[in-house]
């Protein structure tokens, strides 16, 4: 295991012990870059209008689409130190 992953694997654990629960539009840019992050570009097909939650969370996802999977890694970590 590389040691940007290990730090990304603990970013990921210390995201759910954060003193303040982040913003809407932060919680959808950590989604996006983790989920870009780890699994790459989204290719699932977008929910319909009816879930909203759904879209606005694939919308953040796709929003990721061609960004490096290890500098999705890097900014989803500098994200959650700078909420720390």
């Amino acid at each position: 295991m590389s040691d940007l992953t290990a730090l990304f694997e603990a970013a990921v654990a210390n995201s759910k012990n954060l003193t303040d629960r982040p913003d809407n539009t932060t919680l959808l840019k950590l989604y996006g870059l983790y989920k870009q992050g780890s699994t790459g570009d989204n290719t699932e097909k977008k929910p319909g209008f009816g879930d909203m939650v759904g879209r606005a969370k694939w919308d953040a996802w796709n929003g990721m689409k061609g960004t490096d999977g290890d500098a999705a890694k890097q900014q989803y970590i500098d994200l959650i130190e700078s909420l720390s």
